[in-house]
């Protein structure tokens, strides 16, 4: 697969061959769904607590005697069934992170970015680099390439002015290669990779 290259100013710089083992791919979206579904549960917090009648700070002595009231039999003041006693079965703090084959995950992603070829939202540009931290200029050459909501991928290291320039603008992320992943993909319309971001991937999935 071939796709035109295009600096950030929108003029052309060349074309490029994208790997079709990577970008050519028939995107299966339950492969997709698998590592998203991974994603969300391993990012959940999962500090929600209620407190049990083990936890509660309340005295353990019979509430009145056995016999002879007349109602029904109790003991401690902390079981569930009392206002201000400990909640039966509450949430506790755990981990709601799942398991994903590594293979799997790799997959997922190769399906992502073939989905984002298929449907024409793949933009290469030569390279992701202000000299100035100026979101204003930075607005300017994203409006000449048409992108309002993007994920743009840069190689390992992120230059600092166009991260800067972008922080402030919404609906656009911005991440090195290292933090591509199926759920920003597929949050965002547009996938932007530099020609760094590319190189990268092929020699990721060689």
């Amino acid at each position: 697969m071939e796709l035109k290259v295009t600096t950030l100013e929108g003029k052309e710089a060349g074309s490029v061959q994208l790997s079709d083992a990577i970008f050519g791919l028939e995107p299966r979206e339950d492969i997709i769904a698998r590592c998203v579904q991974w994603q969300l549960n391993k990012r959940q917090a999962g500090t929600h607590k209620a407190k049990g009648r083990a936890e509660i700070w309340r005295t353990g002595k019979k509430m009145y005697k056995q016999k002879g009231t007349g109602g029904a039999r109790h003991g401690s003041a902390r079981v569930p069934q009392f206002r201000g006693g400990g909640r039966a079965f509450g949430p506790v703090v755990r981990s709601h992170a799942t398991d994903l084959p590594k293979k799997v995950r790799a997959l997922a992603l190769k399906h992502a970015l073939s989905a984002k070829a298929k449907d024409g939202d793949l933009v290469v540009i030569e390279k992701a680099a202000l000299e100035t931290a100026k979101t204003r200029a930075l607005l300017g050459h994203f409006s000449g390439l048409g992108l309002t909501n993007a994920l743009i991928i840069d190689g390992a290291e992120l230059n600092n002015g166009f991260a800067a320039a972008a922080r402030n603008i919404p609906n656009m992320d911005v991440l090195p290669i290292q933090g591509i992943n199926v759920y920003d993909i597929l949050r965002r319309q547009k996938l932007v990779l530099t020609k760094a971001a590319i190189d990268a991937l092929e020699a990721r999935f060689k």
